[in-house]
């Protein structure tokens, strides 16, 4: 089994000078009612299927399950989805020898600008950036499967 140790922060300062990459993604939910996700997304040109556990009572480590799918049918699966599709722009940002995803969001969650740090354990240390923001690993509203059935703009 793999296990995603992740923390979720809000962004509240300027991060893009510093990002050494992006990508455009977008991703839907087969399901999400139990805790439990089936994600679909398409990050550039490759589709890919992610199954995910339920997180822990912190919201910061669950079981992972992840393939790489065509894209075509990635397509055709993001049909099926929930009603809105989770569209954002991810720029990849080193800070002090942690990896940092930094999402910003459109469509329906346009506004919302959220950081992610995969972590090995736990209680792994590692330093904030000073765009880092409030942790929001334990707000169910952040999770990505929550955005979309209520988006950022309907809170």
């Amino acid at each position: 089994m793999s296990y995603e140790i992740e923390r979720k922060f809000l962004v509240c300062g300027e991060f893009r000078d510093e990002a050494t990459e992006s990508s455009e993604i977008v991703q839907g939910y087969l399901s999400s009612s139990t805790g439990s996700t089936v994600r679909i997304r398409i990050r550039g040109d490759k589709g890919y299927i992610t199954v995910k556990g339920r997180s822990d009572k912190a919201g910061i480590e669950r079981y992972e399950w992840e393939k790489e799918i065509p894209v075509d049918d990635a397509s055709e699966l993001l049909k099926l989805c929930e009603p809105f599709p989770v569209e954002k722009t991810r720029y990849l940002v080193t800070y002090r020898g942690h990896l940092f995803e930094v999402d910003v969001f459109h469509g329906a969650n346009n506004g919302l600008v959220m950081a992610e740090i995969e972590l090995r354990s736990v209680d792994e240390a590692f330093e904030k950036p000073p765009w880092l923001g409030e942790e929001v690993s334990a707000d169910p509203r952040y999770y990505n499967s929550a955005l979309s059935v209520k988006p950022f703009s309907r809170w």
